[in-house]
């Protein structure tokens, strides 16, 4: 009787106490978020219950565990699986817990400070910064882990002695990874491109979506996700229309016939940006930057406040602009003239009932057809 009763008691008791401790903790949580309710700290740490509870149940077993009694044979094989257990566990607490204070850092930020700019940059950097916290916390881990095991204490002192030699073999290895990792710090903390920002990369307009240590994730404007290494941004020029702030000016281009009304285009466009309320009002104007024989160029700047707001008004200028030219200004359209082109006097005689002509000398022109 005894033997099954030693094991349900130190079993039982370990997670009864385990339980206790959790909720009384998850107690001292939700009152110090009522308390302080500005910061977000403590409810985002109640996100660590189940590690919490995880390490406390296998750091109770693995001190208890040999007064069971349960199987004096398989003792360390069961000690060895509460060792793993207890370091998992707590490495998932520690990673939750630096996310919880991550978190909590930025929305602090982001609420005491209104430059746009700057909290993306913020954003940015505390991203990585879990992720650095996250690698380092698995690395440390999993030695930690294969450290539990007797061959690998015992190859220890072989592995320090090639550490040199494996060391630099690892270096060239993994060179370009290596030199991804230092692009990401470079970005993170030298603010290159930041979360939110607007980028036009290999010819692609998109938004920054992500940023980790090795990659960057690029949302085009049709919701393609293009992936890229973090050393291309360190290497290659490329166009951040959010860095120096969001606002920007846009272009739109008219090819018309040389009889089109350009000061009543000018008046006209004052009027579609009054009723747009994608334009901020800092700037207009319309003014002809071009010509050809046949048609010119007018030009129509624009300004709003961001690169999705700026699309905006560019669309609704053309289409409007058009509309109007099309109901008012036909004749402003680019055409093709199909009249008959009028011939030098001197060059001519009489002209034929075909539309031909004489030469002086009053032979018909040929016509290269024999």
């Amino acid at each position: 009787m005894e033997n099954v009763l030693r094991p349900l008691i130190v079993v039982g008791g370990s997670v009864v106490l385990t339980l206790l401790i959790g909720w009384a903790v998850d107690q001292l949580l939700q009152r110090a978020d009522r308390r302080h309710h500005e910061t977000p700290l403590w409810g985002l740490l109640r996100r660590c219950r189940v590690p919490l509870h995880l390490v406390l149940c296998a750091a109770l077993l693995r001190g208890t565990y040999d007064q069971a009694e349960i199987s004096k044979e398989h003792s360390a094989a069961i000690g060895q699986i509460l060792s793993l257990v207890l370091i998992g566990a707590t490495a998932w607490l520690i990673v939750r817990i630096a996310t919880a204070v991550v978190e909590s850092t930025y929305a602090r930020y982001a609420t005491t400070h209104r430059d746009a700019a700057r909290v993306r940059r913020v954003r940015t950097q505390v991203t990585l910064i879990q992720r650095i916290v996250t690698a380092i916390v698995g690395v440390v881990a999993v030695s930690a882990m294969l450290l539990t095991f007797p061959a690998f204490k015992t190859a220890g002192a072989s592995l320090l002695a090639s550490a040199g030699i494996l060391g630099i073999v690892a270096g060239v290895a993994a060179q370009s990874t290596l030199g991804n990792l230092f692009a990401g710090f470079q970005i993170a903390f030298g603010d290159m491109v930041r979360i939110g920002d607007t980028v036009v990369v290999d010819g692609e307009w998109g938004t920054i979506e992500e940023v980790t240590l090795t990659y960057l994730a690029v949302r085009t404007w049709d919701e393609r996700r293009i992936t890229m290494p973090v050393s291309y941004f360190t290497s290659r020029p490329f166009e951040n229309w959010s860095r120096g702030g969001s606002q920007m000016t846009g272009t739109v281009f008219f090819h018309l016939d040389h009889s089109a009304p350009v000061p009543q285009m000018r008046e006209k466009l004052h009027d579609i940006l009054l009723d747009c309320a994608a334009w901020d009002g800092r700037d207009w104007s319309l003014a002809v930057t071009d010509t050809t024989p046949s048609t010119m160029q007018v030009r129509a700047v624009v300004t709003a406040k961001d690169a999705d707001d700026i699309w905006t008004v560019r669309v609704r200028v053309r289409e409007e602009m058009l509309r109007w030219l099309t109901e008012h200004h036909p004749y402003a359209l680019p055409r093709i003239n199909t009249a008959m082109a009028l011939i030098a006097p001197n060059e001519i005689g009489t002209a034929l009932p075909d539309h031909r002509v004489l030469m002086r000398d009053g032979r018909a022109p040929r016509t290269g057809r024999g």
